[in-house]
């Protein structure tokens, strides 16, 4: 039988787990490492490829890039939880594998311009700098921005400009963008956002309102036409200042 990697260490390092003490102090091997590794292993084959995420680039990605890293030091043991992790400031990071989906659905290319509205932690920043040329990254809350920094510092990335501002209506003196993620939900899709698209760009947006909102996927395919997709049911956030649906009470 063929063995992953994790598979592997698992095996040779079982003795070592035994005693964790002396696995350190005797060999160098240090266990609460291996213990990331294999969870975030667990979260990849457990998670995100049950859920449609196939991507072979995606993958490795998500298998290089530590999340464990853009979470506080006491929440690590669920940086690869499928859940919503509380980031603070009334926010929360986004599901493991729905940050798998969107990867996946906007195939993003190292010649690509990106805009995220949402910057949070800097996890999904991270992965789309990584895909990416450059990204701009949005964050109303300036505390959120700053830790943010502080994680893509500590990760080695630099391809990042980051603002604190509103980025509801996207940022127009730096488009056009080829990639556009919002990672909070509106009720309106950002008809006026999508126009800082280049021509071929793609748009992430969850649209709708609780208990029904739809993961879409905008494309301009020319400089007067866009192509609208649904690509599943989920539930967000709802992005802060986002406009709302106009309702008449009778």
């Amino acid at each position: 039988m063929i063995q992953t990697p994790v598979q592997a260490e698992t095996a040779a390092q079982s003795s070592n787990l035994s005693n964790p003490a002396a696995a350190t102090s005797n060999t160098g091997f240090d266990v609460k490492k291996f213990n990331m590794r294999e969870a975030r292993f667990n979260m990849i084959e457990q998670q995100i490829r049950t859920w449609e995420v196939l991507d072979p680039v995606v993958l490795a990605l998500l298998d290089e890039v530590p999340r464990e890293s853009f979470v506080a030091e006491s929440q690590a043991g669920l940086a690869f939880a499928d859940v919503e992790l509380p980031i603070g400031h009334g926010q929360t990071m986004l599901f493991p594998k729905l940050e798998g989906r969107i990867l996946q659905a906007l195939s993003v290319r190292k010649t690509d311009k990106v805009l995220l509205v949402g910057t949070g932690s800097g996890y999904l920043t991270a992965l789309l700098a990584k895909l990416a040329m450059h990204v701009h990254a949005v964050e109303i809350i300036p505390e959120l921005s700053a830790q943010a920094q502080q994680n893509l510092n500590k990760a080695g990335i630099d391809n990042v400009t980051l603002h604190v501002g509103d980025g509801v209506c996207g940022l127009p003196n730096q488009a056009p963008f080829d990639v556009i993620v919002y990672t909070g939900s509106m009720q309106i899709r950002p008809s006026a956002v999508e126009k800082t698209l280049a021509v071929g760009g793609r748009m992430f947006a969850v649209i709708g309102d609780l208990p029904i909102m739809e993961a879409t996927l905008t494309q301009r395919v020319s400089e007067d036409a866009f192509r609208h997709e649904v690509l599943f049911e989920t539930c967000l956030l709802p992005l802060m200042n986002a406009p709302r649906l106009t309702r008449f009470e009778f």
